[in-house]
């Protein structure tokens, strides 16, 4: 039953649609603001980047200058989801608080992006 299982588990996708820990005065991005993604670098405080590339390639740079390599994608959630080469996944919701730019991840943390 197990090894029935585990291909289920390696080919599941992250949370589709899950219950995001917004705030009050969160927006989600729509999917235009989502779209405009690609092509961009975003900056978080601890230095490390993420840059979405047109066609679906995304890297994640660390403040050390090491780099993890993937491919993105929008859920129906409005999330975006990260598969990386290595096998690991993740999605994140990008909202905008006031005039802020911030990625939930989740388990609800929440990390600013900084304005260029």
């Amino acid at each position: 039953m197990i090894r029935f299982l585990i291909p289920f588990l390696v080919f599941a996708t992250p949370v589709a649609a899950a219950d995001w820990a917004t705030k009050p005065g969160d927006r989600p991005l729509n999917p235009q603001e989502l779209k405009a993604l690609a092509g961009q670098t975003l900056t978080f405080y601890d230095d490390g980047q993420s840059k979405f590339s047109a066609g679906g390639a995304y890297s994640y740079t660390y403040a050390s200058g090491d780099s993890a390599f993937g491919t993105y994608s929008i859920a129906e959630d409005g999330s975006v989801c990260i598969a990386y080469r290595n096998g690991f996944s993740r999605c994140d919701l990008y909202v905008l608080s006031g005039e802020r730019l911030i990625l939930i991840d989740e388990k609800g943390d929440r990390y600013p992006v900084r304005s260029e």
